[in-house]
């Protein structure tokens, strides 16, 4: 028997709220990956590093969110190990990717659609 793991697609993933602070719990769920991988992702991908504040507490910024979602993305659904998702990352980032890490169009949208939300509150 195969087990198969259903892989929301990233265009899927619901849109990033405008806030400042992100906890891991919200990332978790924004980006689809539990709280357990992000942590691993932090020792393995060295972009990635939260803010820690009293109690070890981890708080992601929107730049960070992004960046989880890439990651999630180069290992789900583009299939690289992590370290080849971490050399792609190394060179995007070294070609100046206008769009930050790797950014898709559909996620920009859904964070313009989001800020547009927040704009009308």
């Amino acid at each position: 028997m195969q087990s198969t793991s259903l892989v929301i697609p990233t265009s899927d993933l619901p849109s990033i709220p405008a806030k400042r602070y992100f906890t891991i719990g919200e990332v978790s769920e924004l980006c689809g990956v539990k709280p357990h991988v992000l942590r691993y992702w932090e020792q393995e991908f060295t972009q990635l590093k939260p803010v820690k504040r009293r109690g070890n507490r981890r708080y992601y910024q929107h730049h960070e969110v992004l960046l989880v979602r890439r990651i999630r993305s180069l290992l789900y659904e583009q299939g690289f190990t992590i370290s080849g998702a971490r050399n792609q990352l190394s060179t995007l980032r070294a070609e100046g990717d206008s769009a930050g890490e790797g950014t898709t169009v559909t996620e920009l949208r859904h964070e313009l659609e989001a800020l547009l939300v927040w704009l009308d509150d």
